[in-house]
């Protein structure tokens, strides 16, 4: 049997950590191994390492007893020879007292009463891929994924059509039976779940033939999503009590959804801003123009003014994404580039060159564009 870990330590969570801080970790950890999305080697079994440690630290009397007693606190017995989770080998009983240790030992029942408690099912997680376009405006959408359900034919209890569980006739319906171990103390009497109902305090005389048992099916389910406007790449959606069905008449789990979203060959985003980087022309930027300019809301007049420099940016007011947690859409911020010209005309460069002579502009340097021209006009001549 594999060597338990420290579930503070499985979880990456301190001693002092908040109930929130707990759950948080254990959604995050739970996710990112859960056997349904992580097909690596050994993720099927962290996966359970994490549900167990979760199991202990979300329980207020679990916790209490691991971290008063470590495992022994919530195990069937101490386990070998040793007082695992006492400390020193002494025999540090704690706040609770002596009495608490013999609660645990002889039927307090705390770990039996959890397993017949109803529990909420399993959290999934779906992963959906969006276009730059559909994250900014949202859309309604129908997906499927593979899920635990509860049975239709038995609805959750295990047992045939016509029949239903009865109380198990070993622990009459506690989920635990008293047996007698030999401990360091002496032969006394310790609690371990049934053999014959399994903690849950029922017995199925006539299994269900549809789950054979088990209460739940796997199945195929379908839901329909509607996309908030305005979602970026990573983030969350939940949808509640469509995760996995739960046990003990518990409800289902809740369904997270992340959006991935493709990159624009137009635009960059931050948030609700949009970017989008204009080319000009030399002469637009010169004697200003006005120009139509993209957006995710269709086409716009910009007027750009006269003597505008390269780098300038524009705002054009409420032309971004919308605001997801908030009123009205971001704004569009538009860059202007000034294009230099490439494979000049003859009569491209002579005005060019008039503008230099007027402006009374000098190019420096004998290999200069202007100089270079000017030799060649001289030698035509």
């Amino acid at each position: 049997m594999a060597e338990q870990r420290d579930p503070y330590e499985v979880l990456g969570v301190s001693k002092d950590a908040s109930a929130d801080e707990i759950k948080r970790a254990y959604r995050k950890l739970s996710k990112k191994y859960h056997p349904d999305l992580n097909k690596e080697p050994g993720a099927e079994a962290k996966f359970k390492e994490i549900n167990e440690a979760y199991e202990t630290l979300s329980d207020p009397q679990k916790k209490a007893q691991y971290d008063q007693y470590g495992f022994a606190g919530n195990q069937q017995g101490f386990g070998g020879g040793g007082f695992s989770g006492f400390g020193n080998g002494g025999f540090d009983f704690g706040d609770g007292g002596f009495e608490d240790i013999f609660s645990s030992f002889f039927g307090g029942g705390g770990q039996s009463r959890s397993r017949t408690a109803p529990r909420q099912g399993r959290d999934l997680q779906y992963e959906m891929n969006l276009t730059f376009e559909e994250a900014i405006f949202g859309k309604k959408t129908n997906i499927e994924y593979s899920r635990e359900a509860l049975c239709k034919t038995c609805h959750g209890s295990g047992a045939k059509a016509g029949t239903s569980p009865v109380t198990c006739h070993k622990c009459g319906g506690r989920g635990f039976i008293q047996v007698q171990r030999q401990t360091p103390l002496g032969r006394m009497m310790t609690q371990q779940e049934c053999d014959v109902c399994h903690g849950t305090g029922k017995e199925i005389k006539e299994k269900c033939t549809t789950c054979y048992g088990s209460g739940h099916v796997r199945e195929k389910h379908e839901v329909q999503v509607t996309i908030p406007a305005g979602v970026e790449d990573g983030n969350q959606m939940r949808l509640q009590g469509q995760g996995e069905a739960g046990t003990n008449g518990g409800p289902y789990g809740d369904l997270f959804i992340v959006f991935h979203v493709s990159p624009s060959d137009k635009f960059e985003r931050d948030g609700a801003e949009i970017y989008y980087t204009l080319p000009i022309s030399f002469v637009q930027a010169a004697l200003g123009d006005s120009v139509k300019v993209p957006t995710v809301h269709g086409d716009v007049e910009m007027k750009i003014p006269a003597g505008t420099q390269t780098g300038t940016t524009f705002r054009l007011r409420e032309k971004g994404a919308p605001r997801l947690r908030g009123n009205g859409n971001g704004d569009q911020k538009v860059t202007v580039t000034i294009v230099t010209p490439k494979n000049l005309t003859k009569a491209q460069k002579e005005a060019l060159k008039a503008f230099a002579d007027v402006s009374g502009e000098d190019p420096a340097g004998d290999d200069s564009f202007f100089e270079k021209w000017r030799k060649k006009q001289r030698k035509k001549r």
